[in-house]
């Protein structure tokens, strides 16, 4: 995937986050609940957790409503159940797109990113129709001027996989999953605050759009991050300005 286009996409979908802060406290908050029933409400036992937190913190989420929903999902408070569903599909030109989606209803949800799909010139595929073609881990972007020296030093010496530079000068580091958080803390201890940190499902090989196929793509992944159970949406497709 190249540098620069992957940087356009980072910065292109902090500006969406940004525009849909209610959207992000939604989410937030059904993966705080999930990742509470699962591994329990104490965050410093339960990694999935601090995750959430932070991501809740990142969009100003208040703290007693992250409370209140450990407590729901714990059992302390009555509340709704979720349940995790991946979706996979094929978006324009062929190019891979996974749904990550949080819901109380499994009919309605499927329907709804379904008719997303058909609607806008995707097709919704079987299991695993895509999901060999991304790569479960944990990725820190930097903004262009970052010293890629320091960087490598300080995340490789805390366990991170590897560190790529973009052709515009932006920095990325892969790590597994499992060793995130010790990546993350490594990078703020020396004073380096990434961009995007997140744990994520990243595309190995990218198909490139442009002109009318990339606003076609684009309207998918629009559609498809609007709805109401959906967390994330993934795909490999380098969007042309």
């Amino acid at each position: 995937m190249a540098g620069h286009s992957k940087w356009a996409n980072i910065q292109h979908r902090k500006g969406r986050q940004d525009e849909k802060r209610g959207k992000a406290w939604t989410r937030v908050i059904r993966e705080i609940m999930v990742a509470a029933r699962q591994g329990g409400g104490d965050p410093s036992a339960n990694p999935r957790l601090r995750l959430a937190i932070d991501k809740a913190k990142a969009v100003n989420l208040p703290a007693d409503t992250v409370k209140r929903n450990i407590d729901k999902a714990t059992g302390t408070l009555e509340g709704v159940s979720y349940e995790e569903i991946r979706y996979e599909g094929y978006g324009i030109g062929g190019a891979a797109i996974i749904v990550d989606c949080m819901t109380d209803n499994r009919v309605r949800t499927v329907a709804e990113v379904r008719h997303a799909f058909s609607k806008h010139g995707g097709n919704l595929g079987t299991e695993g129709s895509v999901a060999f073609q991304f790569k479960h881990c944990g990725q820190f972007f930097f903004a262009p001027g970052t010293s890629e020296d320091k960087v490598m030093e300080v995340a490789l010496d805390a366990g991170a996989e590897d560190v790529v530079t973009g052709e515009d000068g932006s920095v990325e580091v892969l790590c597994a999953p499992g060793d995130f958080e010790a990546v993350k803390g490594a990078l703020e201890a020396a004073g380096l605050k990434p961009e995007l940190a997140e744990v994520t499902m990243r595309a190995e090989n990218a198909i490139d759009l442009a002109g009318e196929d990339a606003a076609r793509m684009q309207k998918i992944l629009d559609v498809l991050e609007d709805l109401d159970d959906v967390q994330e949406v993934y795909h490999n497709a380098n969007l042309g300005e």
